[in-house]
């Protein structure tokens, strides 16, 4: 197909999936002329997952990552996780204490070694930010969200794809950037039906 029927199958406009063909986010086409090339079926997919990428507020640097562990997956589902996370995960300050976010993650298994630091780090970013704001997370809430995340986390990690390297990157870093939209908005909705359910519901405290 030639570019027109690319931007029209995926809604890019052409100019955009030219900057995409100039960054090198997007393969080139088969030259079929000097000023003309043909795309196929795979540009239409790696042109979704950039807008899908960039749609949910991924940098273009950031995109690039993503793309190269699609790319260039390692070996190890394991050191493949962390190739996943690394392409999504903001770059911390390199003299920011851990101690107290290493002592919340070991309640979810963590010892040292075990994660990527990256991923510790902006663990102890939140916590920094959060006490910063002279907020205090309750036992039982902090509790509550421990047990959540493990239980979330290991449903997610049971359903990565094992047939190739690829598809589990694609669903790990998609997962991670695509859902936890999706798990923000659904805890807001709980939220909101929670307090309905304290405040407004029956047996609700009087006015």
């Amino acid at each position: 197909m030639r570019v027109s029927e690319l931007s029209t199958d995926t809604g890019v406009p052409v100019a955009t999936i030219k900057y995409y063909l100039r960054e090198g986010l997007l393969p080139e086409g088969e030259r079929t002329a000097p000023t003309q090339a043909s795309y196929a079926q795979a540009h239409v997919q790696r042109l979704r997952v950039i807008r899908a990428l960039v749609e949910s507020g991924v940098s273009i640097a950031e995109v690039r990552k993503v793309l190269d562990a699609l790319d260039d997956p390692p070996a190890s589902p394991h050191d493949l996780l962390g190739a996943a996370h690394a392409a999504v995960t903001p770059t911390s300050e390199s003299d920011i204490d851990t101690a107290a976010a290493e002592q919340l993650v070991a309640q979810l298994g963590w010892q040292p070694g075990l994660c990527d630091d990256a991923v510790v780090a902006g663990v102890a970013r939140a916590l920094k930010g959060i006490a910063q704001a002279g907020f205090e997370i309750p036992d039982p809430v902090m509790a509550a969200y421990l047990e959540s995340v493990l239980l979330i986390a290991r449903a997610e990690i049971a359903g990565v794809p094992t047939d190739s390297p690829e598809a589990a990157v694609r669903y790990v870093v998609l997962g991670s950037v695509l859902v936890e939209p999706l798990l923000l908005a659904l805890r807001r909705v709980a939220e909101q039906v929670a307090s309905a359910e304290r405040f407004s519901g029956p047996g609700a405290p009087p006015d």
